[in-house]
């Protein structure tokens, strides 16, 4: 099996259509429906359903086509960070992260990472779903998130669990107390993010469910940002994790909550049975420093 036959397998996934894969790829239909089909006697399964309406996934061509894609991401990355590194002459450092992180110990990470010579680093917005795929493609060497994701070529590392408060308007009834969920469950909620799921908003509804509460879920947003401008229209309340209160937003207030057993973890993901590099063992020295004051409560 080739390389070759990976692109020739996710581009007809694509299209779903020979015909018109063999015109993104340049060639004629009978030899990439060859290609295809000696693939799939390789690989030992069929790939396809041929039918007549068409082209359609079997579940293992599913499943190829999610580990195919991995592996040219992987490939492209590959090749991309190897030319990169020729170029600048310096070692090349991923971090991956959810918006909601970086607002404590991670800018700090990347600032002394940065003190480092012939170091570039290299950051990445993800989910931390997506962070797993970018971790397995090489697109990024950590990921820093709050979703607890089982994989077996992923590690993740509990950082510390992060206390969730209320952002509220300006002048809300709430405003100065230390709400229950039953009281917040009485206003109108704005989740983030609203894609793609599982993520945090799922993490907020589990909160009142096992609670048995409804919340009443008025807007979805996809980044906390928005989440705090809606906040800021007086549109609802939402609830985020404690290092989002350094934002300084006109319009808002942040408020703690009563059960201070209500938290976030910060995970921290690495790819498993991966021999650290010198650079990993320098990034985790740093972190366990900041994590542990931040646990100590020598905030920067």
């Amino acid at each position: 099996m080739e390389l070759r036959h990976l692109r020739y397998f996710c581009v007809v996934a694509e299209e779903l259509n020979f015909t018109c894969a063999a015109e993104r790829l340049h060639m004629s239909q009978p030899p990439l429906s060859r290609q295809i089909k000696q693939l799939e006697q390789e690989v030992g399964a069929e790939l396809f359903e041929r039918g007549s309406r068409g082209l359609r996934l079997t579940q293992p061509g599913i499943f190829f086509q999610q580990r195919a894609i991995e592996i040219l991401e992987k490939v492209n990355v590959t090749i991309d960070s190897t030319r990169h590194m020729a170029r600048s002459k310096r070692s090349l450092f991923g971090i991956g992260f959810v918006p909601s992180i970086f607002y404590g110990q991670i800018p700090m990470l990347v600032r002394d990472l940065r003190q480092i010579d012939n170091i570039e680093i290299s950051l990445a917005e993800l989910t931390t779903v997506q962070q797993v795929h970018a971790l397995k493609s090489g697109r990024i060497d950590i990921g820093f998130g709050r979703l607890r994701i089982d994989d077996p070529d992923i590690e993740q590392e509990l950082l510390f669990n992060e206390p969730l408060i209320a952002a509220v308007p300006s002048g809300h009834p709430l405003e100065g107390s230390s709400p229950t969920c039953a009281d917040l469950a009485n206003y109108s909620l704005i989740l983030f993010p609203a894609k793609p799921r599982p993520s945090f908003a799922d993490m907020v509804l589990g909160i009142f469910r096992r609670q048995g509460l409804k919340a009443n879920v008025l807007q979805e947003a996809n980044e906390v940002q928005t989440a705090l401008s809606l906040v800021a229209s007086g549109i609802g309340i939402t609830l985020v994790p404690e290092e989002v209160k350094r934002v300084q937003r006109d319009g808002i207030s942040y408020i703690p909550l009563a059960d201070k057993t209500i938290t976030s973890p910060v995970l921290c993901s690495r790819r498993r049975h991966e021999k650290p590099s010198a650079l990993m063992r320098e990034a985790t020295t740093i972190l366990n420093k900041l994590v542990d004051d931040r646990l100590k409560g020598r905030y920067p």
